[in-house]
């Protein structure tokens, strides 16, 4: 399984952006698929995720109501749409996939990584 995120960039407050995950090597449909991200100095945290075959949704609090996780099977691609960004949004963002569609929150669950991508929000 090979994962490709992209997508970040420098962005001001309160601007969106939306980030993208190419996911290929097998299908996905037992998979449950996430986004994390780590501050400078922090511990890698959960963001959002989703199941791949069914689409249900989990977010962190500090995400909640401002971005939204997606997936296109066609494309075999997931997508993190962040609206309202805030400077603490800040991070490399990675994607990530576990083989079990049980919701995890913790990174050592995950079984595979993107190579992430920075976003910057400027105040």
């Amino acid at each position: 399984v090979q994962l490709q995120a992209s997508g970040g960039g420098l962005v001001q407050t309160g601007d969106s952006l939306r980030l993208s995950c190419a996911a290929s090597g097998r299908a996905f449909s037992s998979y449950y698929m996430g986004w994390f991200r780590q501050a400078p100095g922090k511990e890698r945290e959960f963001v959002a995720g989703i199941s791949w075959s069914g689409g249900t949704t989990y977010y962190a609090d500090s995400v909640k109501g401002r971005f939204t996780i997606s997936r296109d099977k066609a494309k075999n691609t997931m997508y993190l749409q962040m609206t309202s960004l805030k400077p603490e949004d800040t991070a490399v963002y990675y994607c990530a996939a576990r083989r079990m569609t049980a919701v995890v929150t913790s990174p050592s669950w995950y079984d595979y990584w993107g190579q992430g991508t920075l976003v910057t929000v400027s105040s």
